[in-house]
């Protein structure tokens, strides 16, 4: 059984992975260690897990320019994940995502896309549709880490 969650038509190509969620906020620039490939914040829900090809799918976007040529950055190396999913994000990630060729959505119509995504839940995000689908659901049920 397949959930397909609508929302505004994104950035990059489609891809197919394991969703990585919090509640929390984002910043490529403050959250996370480029080098080991994992959220690095102490404060960040995510602190200690590995981002990489992983889909994040976060609240917020936060920070500056600094963020967006770090995604590029990241992709470069192949530590990048393989999408962002928002609830909203701003136009310095999407920018980001665009130079990172990396696929990207937000403002999901179904609501809080940190409530309707779980960590470990298998995507497709196809971002010239505007639809991520949930092919399937992780073994726990465990919610999104505030």
């Amino acid at each position: 059984m397949s959930i397909a969650l609508k929302c505004h038509v994104g950035i990059g190509h489609r891809v197919e992975g394991e969703a990585l969620v919090a509640r929390d906020n984002f910043s490529a620039r403050y959250d996370l260690d480029r080098i080991k490939g994992i959220f690095s914040r102490p404060q960040h829900a995510l602190t200690g897990q590995s981002y990489v090809d992983k889909i994040l799918v976060l609240n917020t976007a936060k920070g500056g320019v600094a963020s967006a040529w770090m995604l590029h950055e990241m992709a470069s190396r192949g530590m990048a994940p393989k999408a962002i999913l928002f609830n909203a994000a701003n136009t310095i990630l999407a920018q980001g995502a665009a130079l990172a060729d990396m696929a990207m959505c937000d403002r999901f119509e179904d609501g809080d896309v940190t409530m309707l995504i779980r960590t470990g839940d298998r995507l497709v995000v196809d971002p010239e549709r505007g639809l991520v689908t949930v092919v399937s659901r992780a073994a726990n049920d465990h919610p999104a880490p505030a």
